[in-house]
């Protein structure tokens, strides 16, 4: 059986369990938080998610681990067969990476440490999610699915990068980011509808409460620190 090890406050750690879950995979989930110890031992970056497979495997990055468990488990692909259609999903999930969620990441710190964000911060990260609208709105169908009418791990991907994107992103920017990319928002509430989904946002609503309290915790212990 597969170890899941993370929290569910994660994106990424949520993405991972979805494709599980989706998969309908026999799995654990074993609760550890970022930076700890215990977590080194299993992913070298210390970075949430991480697995552990049946044979004893660690294995970490969710990229990579949702390819492990697509190439393991065929079963109910998550990819198209056609090796042209299976790199448009991964295209559309790497451009949702960088051009959405990692700049939409730069203003977690500023807000949970309620700093404020220095202009030049702000017009940089837009600039980035105005490409990735751009990249986004070109390549994105839609029809009913991201890619068009299978429904794949693309769609797993983004929405779990969307939910970085609304949070952090558009909240600081006063900017609806799904909004610029036609059909996404739409798509989004759609995809926030699913069993599978609302199961997984109630269990990050249970950890909310305890990942914010170990957050407080490390931003007082480095300002004790840098004192």
């Amino acid at each position: 059986m597969i170890t899941l090890h993370g929290f569910a406050a994660s994106n990424y750690y949520n993405l991972v369990k979805h494709v599980l879950l989706h998969k309908q995979l026999p799995f654990k989930e074993h609760l550890v938080y970022g930076g700890s110890e215990e977590l080194l031992a299993i992913s070298p970056a210390g970075k949430v998610p991480a697995i552990t497979t049946a044979n004893g495997l660690n294995i970490s990055e969710s990229s990579v681990i949702c390819d492990f468990i697509e190439e393991s488990y065929p079963q109910t692909p998550l990819y198209p067969k056609d090796a042209g259609e299976r790199a448009v999903v991964r295209q559309i999930m790497k451009m949702a990476e960088l051009y959405f969620e990692l700049p939409s990441r730069r203003f977690i710190p500023y807000v949970f440490s309620g700093a404020e964000v220095p202009e030049t911060t702000k017009a940089e990260v837009r600039q980035v999610l105005t490409r990735g609208v751009t990249a986004l709105s070109s390549v994105c169908k839609f029809s009913p699915w991201i890619a068009g009418e299978q429904f794949t791990m693309a769609d797993i991907y983004v929405y779990y990068v969307n939910t970085i994107v609304s949070a952090f992103g558009s909240s600081q920017l006063d900017w609806d980011v799904l909004e610029q990319v036609p059909g996404m928002k739409e798509w989004n509430e759609s995809m926030s509808q699913l069993a599978i989904t609302q199961s997984i946002e109630a269990d990050r609503q249970a950890n909310m409460a305890e990942f914010m309290q170990k957050v407080k915790a490390q931003i007082q212990a480095a300002k004790l620190n840098n004192a």
